[in-house]
């Protein structure tokens, strides 16, 4: 719980950290001596091998472009595309040309046909943003930008600004600030989620490391996808690409685990099914990316499929998704609720930015979406967090339950054992007592003396209250048949369940329990619920890592039985220990006494039963109870 409460109270800083940067960056921007371009010309290149010689210089073959009004259309097949403006007086110190969004796979700058900077990407990653030192000989020099793609996404999108470096370059370097601490917060939350499931109950595993999955996700594309690591560590700009493809796939197989742990399988097992429908294209995916290493025309496949299997995922997984909330949302689901308000942040958010980015012609950045995210992931967050505090709610709950039941037992057991106790001294007593009692009658008929006739009235007369003392034992070991009524094993073994899910919880282990219907067997049912948790929970305490107890009702028609299989994976009994179960504290656990399966055996014994115990040592136990079959009233 305290990490859960960490990882908000981080995701809350991270906006507040972002927010402070922000508005110091804006602030110093606006104070700065710096000039803005937002006129600038462009050319097709229609062949596209013009150099800087050849381009020419008539205005009637140059576009007039202002970066705040809407981008000229792209010709059909031309990939090329020239830029220029003019330098202004280069008064600074030390001036610096700061350039963003500028879209293109391959940029080359001359200025004074000279080659200044050069940039050539071997990955679809096409933004590029970059400060570029100034001579101040080179004022009032034109600039040509050459920008080359592969793609239909092509210029520049942002003005240009002129200033003093040690300024430009304090902005610049704030700019994706937030991509950077948000992104690396997220990676490191999810590292620390991970690492903490060693310490973690395994009941939650699962939901924590698919939670954690998604998390690192999310936050190794938002690093990734950011243009500081392509632009200020572009030796491992193709690293970080391949980077948020491998986070882009895990994504959504992680996500719907995380579904199916929180929800089920889902409306006719549609959640289950995507998942691993899901989990199959991530292992093709990242084969697929793996290949593309050594072979460029396996990469370029890889390229177009990642972007239609991506896209299919979230458009099929989104659908799925959203009809899954709504159904249970219908049943007064709490945690879909949560989920459909979180999930209604990102879609909001994320719809809204997609239309911006599809209205500017693919030229707009997407970054408000991140907000949307960790909106989203907060609500998974919250989640998880209410299902471990309702976990451990019901835990407390069903510990004192099973305390109940288990000073029950307890009295009982001591109950068993006082019986048996006065049972073996009864029957080892009252034979002698009878046979002295037959003497001194014989011997009193013989004697003449009436004194000693008296003696022998009043002995005959205490043996009489032994013997009726002795026979109150013997009432008190063999008691009267208790009420017996019909019951519904399906019932029975449900309660059961309630009792002993979070005491199998609490050792690691799993409690499946699988039923007919209409099984019905005349007992009593205080009786019959000691003798199966008796026997459950001695399966409970035999289990090792991933252990699993299955529990199956079940009728034998033709020979009029109800079969009860109780199966673990524990660490089983020797042949030698099996034919001694059942004796008086005869037991394998350190601290046990025997008695409890000695009361079971009993109590099957009273309903016309029998068990049946079969076991290999490590590989586990099954216990077969066999009670007779009755009609259900």
């Amino acid at each position: 719980m305290k990490v859960l409460h960490k990882t908000v109270i981080s995701i809350f800083f991270i906006v507040f950290l972002y927010n402070l940067f922000y508005i110091d960056s804006s602030a110093a921007l606006s104070g700065s001596s710096s000039v803005e371009i937002t006129n600038w010309e462009i050319m097709w290149d229609q062949v596209g091998d013009l150099t800087v010689q050849d381009v020419p210089t008539s205005e009637n073959e140059w576009i007039e472009i202002n970066y705040v009004d809407k981008y000229p259309v792209h010709p059909s097949g031309v990939h090329t595309v020239w830029i220029k403006f003019d330098l202004p007086e280069l008064t600074w110190s030390v001036p610096v040309l700061s350039i963003n969004k500028l879209y293109a796979s391959k940029v080359k700058i001359y200025i004074n046909q000279q080659n200044v900077f050069e940039s050539n990407r071997d990955y679809s990653y096409d933004k590029n943003q970059f400060l570029l030192p100034l001579d101040r000989s080179a004022s009032g020099q034109t600039v040509y930008i050459k920008l080359e793609t592969s793609t239909e996404r092509i210029g520049l999108q942002d003005k240009i600004i002129i200033g003093e470096y040690q300024v430009i370059a304090k902005e610049y370097m704030k700019k994706d600030l937030f991509d950077l601490i948000l992104g690396a917060a997220l990676f490191f939350i999810s590292i620390s989620m991970l690492v903490s499931m060693l310490f973690l109950n395994r009941t939650f595993i699962q939901g924590w490391s698919s939670l954690g999955t998604v998390i690192m996700s999310v936050g190794l594309m938002i690093l990734t996808y950011s243009p500081f690591l392509h632009t200020n560590y572009s030796q491992y700009g193709r690293v970080s690409y391949y980077l948020f493809d491998v986070a882009s796939t895990l994504l959504m197989p992680s996500l719907f685990f995380f579904i199916e742990k929180i929800f089920g399988r889902g409306p006719y097992s549609l959640i289950t099914r995507f998942r691993k429908i899901q989990v199959v294209i991530a292992i093709i995916s990242i084969f697929w990316l793996i290949l593309s290493f050594k072979w460029d025309s396996v990469y370029e496949m890889y390229s177009y499929a990642a972007v239609f299997s991506f896209a299919g995922s979230v458009i099929i997984g989104n659908l799925l998704f959203i009809c899954s909330l709504i159904v249970f949302c219908q049943k007064g689901n709490k945690d879909a609720i949560i989920m459909s308000a979180g999930l209604s942040i990102f879609a909001g958010i994320g719809g809204a930015e997609l239309i911006w980015f599809y209205a500017s012609g693919t030229l707009h950045i997407m970054f408000y979406w991140k907000f949307g995210i960790l909106g989203f992931l907060i609500s998974l967050v919250v989640i998880l967090a209410r299902r471990i505090s309702r976990n451990y709610e019901q835990v407390v709950e069903y510990s004192k339950q099973l305390e109940v039941f288990n000073n029950d037992l307890q009295r009982s057991e001591k109950m068993e054992v006082i019986s048996q106790l006065a049972a073996s001294v009864a029957h080892e007593v009252r034979n002698p007592l009878q046979v002295t009692r037959g003497f001194l009658q014989l011997l009193g008929a013989k004697t003449n003396n009436s004194k000693d006739k008296s003696y022998m009235v009043l002995a005959i007369d205490e043996l009489d209250r032994a013997s009726e003392i002795i026979t109150d034992f013997l009432t008190f070991a063999k008691p009267q048949p208790e009420t017996t009524t019909v019951l519904n094993i399906k019932e029975e073994l449900h309660q059961i369940e309630g009792i002993l899910v979070p005491l199998a919880t609490m050792q690691g282990g799993i409690l499946n329990v699988e039923m007919s219907k209409d099984l019905y067997v005349r007992g009593n049912s205080t009786k019959l619920k000691q003798a199966l948790i008796n026997i459950i929970k001695n399966s409970i305490e035999a289990l090792g890592e991933d252990g699993v107890i299955d529990i199956k009702a079940y009728e034998d028609p033709d020979e009029g039985q109800i079969l009860v299989s109780i199966r673990d994976n524990g660490e089983g009994m020797h042949e030698e220990d099996l034919k001694r179960l059942g004796e008086p504290y005869y037991s394998k656990k350190s601290k046990g006494t025997g008695l409890g399966l000695m009361v079971t055996f009993r109590i099957i014994e009273v309903m016309q039963g029998k068990i049946v115990f079969k076991s290999k040592k490590d590989i586990g136990t099954e216990v077969v109870i066999y009670l007779p079959s009755v009609a259900q009233k």
